[in-house]
């Protein structure tokens, strides 16, 4: 140790109260995006549970079939696809997917819900002013009555979706090209076209 050293581990020393070492051992960790021990099931059922808790909604289906219709939800399939698969109708898996907070571009993407948000009118009114049957007036009503209880409880439940399967649908297509990749340049140059 030169001089300049020595007399910094002295001054250490002496600001340590003679502790010869203040750094605790470290725990060897992978990568800091660690989450809670749930799975994803968990995670989901956890929020479908919250939503049930808070907001006391009525529905034909199940918890595991919720689950169901938010996972397909995240897989682009549409209510009539999902009310297939579940053997129901298509007006209950969208009534679930209000339930959930689980609100799409195109439920409402033919009128301004900002429009008809607070109108007193009733569903005739606004049907024939608008253009379209009441009972897509009625739709247009849930749709924005669902966004304002999402935005009630500041996204929090749709933004736990997106956590989960935006980020689980994410990391399968980022999986699935670096194998595509890593493939490609495995087999660069090589002869493909071979004949026995």
């Amino acid at each position: 140790m030169n001089e300049k050293t020595e007399e910094l581990k002295n001054i250490f020393t002496d600001v340590t109260d003679g502790e010869a070492t203040v750094t605790e051992s470290q725990e060897d960790t992978r990568g800091s995006l660690e989450k809670d021990e749930q799975t994803d099931e968990q995670r989901i059922e956890s929020v479908i549970t919250q939503l049930r808790e808070r907001y006391e909604f009525e529905t034909p289906l199940s918890d595991d079939e919720l689950h169901e219709v938010a996972v397909r939800f995240y897989d682009g399939e549409s209510d009539e696809t999902i009310a297939q698969r579940l053997e129901t109708e298509p007006d209950v898996v969208f009534e679930a997917r209000m339930s959930l907070h689980l609100i799409d571009d195109h439920d409402a993407d033919e009128i301004d819900l900002a429009a008809i948000r607070n109108r007193e009118e009733d569903d005739a009114t606004l049907a024939e002013e608008y253009d379209v049957t009441e009972e897509r007036i009625r739709r247009y009503r849930r749709v924005a009555a669902a966004e304002d209880e999402s935005r009630t409880a500041n996204d929090r439940y749709r933004d736990e979706f997106d956590s989960i399967l935006a980020d689980a649908d994410l990391s399968a297509r980022m999986t699935t090209d670096v194998r595509e990749d890593g493939l490609e340049d495995a087999t660069e140059g090589m002869e493909t076209d071979v004949d026995f």
